[in-house]
């Protein structure tokens, strides 16, 4: 009888610990493992077409610091920021640098920033940013965000985010805002050029057509 009720003492100890292991499987949430980090709350905002967009002083690959005050020539700008690792960014690159040859002359120069964390996305470091714009062969000043004290400001989320700005009586006024081109996976088959278009109505003095559009790309990445 004794070993009949150690036996029964084993076995609903056994099945109180699978029970409690079985709990612990259940109680993983499997979208834990793929939600992004939420970003600052003021990034949700960000600027609205006809605001205010702020300057900044950020290291480049260069060494150097570099503002929108000092391209003092400049009409405007193509903000855009975009980074090293995502696939995304990697897709523009080559888009991007032809917007600046297009456009610089023009008084419309790119300014790339990566608003990534490099603790948290190695690849979006400095030093192997400068790497990128070397092979890459970028003509723009490609900046980090340190601290991430810019990007949030602006609102973007993804990369890469364009901002089209201009200059009015001394200000920096926000004209377009979101994606490059309505095709990420092959120049070759765009058919609609959201940079370009807002760009050109800016030259010509009309009014942009459409001032914004979705940004399609990988999410800005935050500790």
């Amino acid at each position: 009888m004794l070993k009949k009720i150690c036996f029964a003492m084993l076995c609903s100890v056994a099945f109180i610990a699978c029970k409690k292991d079985a709990n612990k499987i259940e109680a993983i949430d499997p979208i834990e493992e793929v939600i992004e980090p939420v970003n600052d709350f003021k990034e949700v905002l960000g600027y609205k077409i006809g605001e205010v967009a702020t300057d900044f002083s950020l290291i480049g690959t260069d060494g150097q610091k570099h503002s929108l005050a000092s391209m003092a020539e400049a009409k405007g700008y193509i903000v855009i920021f975009t980074c090293n690792h995502c696939p995304y960014a990697q897709a523009y690159e080559e888009r991007i640098v032809a917007l600046d040859q297009k456009y610089k002359g023009l008084g419309y120069p790119v300014v790339a920033i990566n608003p990534n964390d490099p603790v948290v996305q190695p690849e979006d470091g400095l030093e192997l940013m400068k790497i990128r714009a070397k092979e890459k062969g970028f003509t723009f000043p490609y900046l980090l965000d340190e601290g991430q004290k810019i990007y949030p400001q602006y609102g973007a989320t993804k990369t890469p985010h364009v901002y089209v700005l201009q200059k009015e009586d001394g200000k920096l006024i926000v004209k377009y805002i979101g994606a490059i081109d309505d095709n990420y996976e092959d120049a070759t088959k765009v058919s609609d050029k959201y940079v370009e278009k807002a760009v050109d109505a800016l030259l010509t003095g009309k009014a942009i057509e459409q001032t914004t559009t979705v940004a399609i790309g990988c999410s800005i990445k935050v500790k």
